[in-house]
């Protein structure tokens, strides 16, 4: 068996399962290892359930041996960031306040992994509540970027793209509010997609920002992405924000790369504050589909790069201020020692449970939630939200696809950012007024910079229109091998 398994893409793992090359039981055997080799250094995992893995891996042994093959990701070993219920595993979502809880319930994405046959494998760390973008604001540890364990590997599912990168996972889940599932895949050198709003159910994703959070997809190749999002895609009843769009085949689509498109390059992106490497190597990538043939246009949107962070931070601030109020001590959860009456076990519990980057988004969200400030702040920043809405419809109207670098820079050291919120939440520049949208989001990993850090090209496109996105990946894809490009460690 091939030493470096755990580097394979799901889809060249199912060919070999198929085969008889090797056994599911075999593959997560060895991912397992691998995670216990290396995950002193990348703090990639919370925990992992070894004897519920090895016993879904020989069901899925079982069916393919009975000829009952459930789905392409059968028998693959897939992560779930710890944001994402699993009955009888913990639920956390990076945080003391939920440090020993257990979900009752799977998410419908969990749900639909189980009917797909896929092996659930570890709960994976994370940014508190999924608020950050550096991995560094968990109860449990920052993770560090396998690419260099001295960088973030990005947020808040920098544990996701960590795990994937390493060989840790052959997929993972995250969640992606403002780019968090774009981002760590970038500064990971992996893909990662963030599905339009409505696509993928919301249901049993703890909610950071209700309007904004999406389950996205980690994986080595833009195919094994498009399989994963062909299984959890699709309209859920329990989910009052899922959408009853018309479904693709997505990865038949991918064969339609060679359909010729017009990609807008919004000018904004790539102006002041965007490192030369990654500007460089993103504008090789673009020039890459001018060269197969597609039409590349400059395209401006102002109103989206000027507007989106004060919107997000005014939007998410708000709703995670009320998403968060039901951890309190009272129901589940942490719960302060101590208090003298309910209120105080309030004060205490939330005090002591969540850590600062909660905190400060929680007194963000209620100052601009409360009764002088509601018009000045939220209603205002929605009727923006609207503005920067219609100016991304109002450019798709004569482009495909827009591509823009994923992030200001690459990976950035640990502790670089952390005395400065300001600096940090500035590295979700580019890909925050997607999820302002309700688009779909795409992280193609398109080189390294001079350090050797991966670069990310995003491409955004319109509603439900995952399969272009995906399709113009695939095309790049084809011809650069960086889902072959590993890192040391």
């Amino acid at each position: 068996m091939d030493d470096k398994i755990f580097y394979r893409t799901a889809t060249a793992l199912e060919k070999s399962l198929d085969s008889g090359e090797i056994t599911s039981v075999e593959l997560a055997r060895a991912i397992i290892a691998r995670t216990k080799a290396i995950d002193n250094k990348l703090n990639a995992f919370i925990s992992f359930d070894e004897e519920k893995t090895l016993g879904e891996a020989a069901e899925s042994d079982a069916r393919r041996k009975a000829g009952k093959k459930l789905s392409p990701l059968d028998g693959i070993p897939i992560g779930i960031k710890d944001v994402i219920a699993e009955r009888g595993q913990p639920l956390t979502c990076g945080s003391k306040i939920l440090d020993g809880y257990v979900s009752p319930y799977d998410a419908t994405a969990v749900s639909r992994m189980r009917a797909a046959g896929c092996v659930l494998w570890g709960r994976i760390n994370m940014d508190e509540f999924a608020m950050g973008s550096s991995n560094e604001n968990s109860y449990y540890g920052k993770v560090c970027n396998p690419w260099d364990v001295t960088c973030v590997p990005g947020g808040s599912s920098g544990g996701s793209a960590a795990a994937v990168a390493s060989g840790e996972a052959i997929m993972a889940l995250g969640s992606d509010t403002g780019g968090s599932v774009r981002q760590p895949a970038a500064f990971c050198g992996i893909v990662g997609l963030k599905p339009s709003y409505g696509a993928v159910s919301r249901y049993g994703l703890v909610a950071f920002a209700s309007s904004l959070d999406q389950i996205g997809q980690f994986g080595r190749s833009i195919g094994d992405v498009a399989t994963l999002f062909q299984i959890l895609s699709g309209h859920d009843e329990k989910d009052s924000s899922s959408y009853p769009f018309e479904k693709k085949d997505y990865v038949a689509e991918l064969k339609n790369y060679r359909a010729v498109k017009t990609i807008g390059v919004p000018r904004e992106f790539f102006g002041n504050g965007l490192d030369h490497g990654v500007k460089r190597t993103v504008e090789k990538a673009v020039d890459f589909y001018e060269k197969a043939g597609h039409v590349v246009k400059e395209v401006e949107l102002t109103t989206a790069i000027e507007y989106a962070m004060a919107v997000y931070y005014i939007v998410a601030t708000a709703e995670a201020s009320a998403n968060l109020a039901r951890f309190d001590g009272i129901r589940y959860g942490y719960r302060a020692s101590g208090a003298k009456d309910a209120i105080d076990i309030y004060h205490k519990t939330r005090g002591e449970g969540f850590g600062p980057e909660v905190k400060r988004r929680i007194m963000l969200g209620t100052f601009v939630l409360s009764s002088e400030n509601f018009d000045s702040y939220y209603l205002r920043a929605q009727k923006v939200r609207t503005l920067i809405r219609n100016s991304f419809m109002k450019i798709f109207e004569s482009v495909d696809a827009l591509v823009t670098p994923v992030t200001p820079s690459t990976a950035f050291k640990i502790g670089e950012k952390t005395s400065d919120p300001l600096q940090m939440y500035l590295a979700d520049v580019y890909t925050i007024p997607v999820n302002l949208a309700g688009l779909c989001g795409l992280s193609v990993p398109c080189g390294f910079s001079e350090s050797g850090l991966p670069v990310g090209m995003q491409i955004i496109g319109k509603p439900f229109h995952e399969h272009e996105i995906l399709a113009l990946g695939y095309e790049f894809e084809r011809s650069h091998d960086f889902k072959n490009a590993h890192p040391l460690i």
